[in-house]
């Protein structure tokens, strides 16, 4: 069993409430738009770190992250990009290939809106942790943990954070 917490859309402001929610965690899988790379580095000095680089994200940011990363966690394939969209609204640059070649959990951040949908068409969880940081039109600041056992997705849990 693999234990990850799942964060998006931190924008620079890192809550200390997100040290204590991911103590338990294996990994730390951050869906873009970190904000700074000290933000990357905090939390990958507490915990081994995926993540993509989102839109807002320069440079540095990009030279250590990429726009897609595709892996295997236990035995369940995960897709993870800041900007995918949702199912049957997947983003163009990505609709082809995950219709052709679809992981078990794709994981995207950008629009700030929690969600857990599963698409029925090609057998895939979808996750969009919201947004942990304070900007953006979000209310609530939101994250999520969960455990991969195998190819299983177990005990998904949203974490609030409180308002912005």
């Amino acid at each position: 069993m693999t234990r990850i917490g799942l964060i998006s859309d931190t924008h620079s402001y890192l809550d200390d409430a997100v040290f204590k929610h991911f103590e338990d965690c294996d990994e730390i899988w951050h869906a873009g738009d970190f904000g700074n790379i000290e933000l990357a580095d905090q939390l990958a000095a507490f915990k081994p770190l995926r993540g993509v680089y989102g839109n807002i994200d320069g440079k540095e940011i990009r030279q250590v992250y990429r726009e897609n990363l595709r892996f295997k966690c236990e035995d369940m394939d995960v897709w993870m990009t800041h900007i995918g969209g949702y199912p049957d609204r997947y983003d163009l640059r990505i609709r082809a290939e995950i219709y052709a070649n679809p992981p078990q959990l794709f994981i995207s951040g950008h629009s700030h809106i929690l969600k857990v949908i599963y698409d029925k068409k090609i057998n895939c969880l979808h996750l969009n942790p919201g947004a942990a940081g304070k900007q953006g039109w979000q209310k609530v600041r939101t994250l999520m943990r969960f455990n991969i056992e195998g190819n299983k997705i177990r005990d998904l849990q949203v974490i609030e954070l409180g308002s912005k």
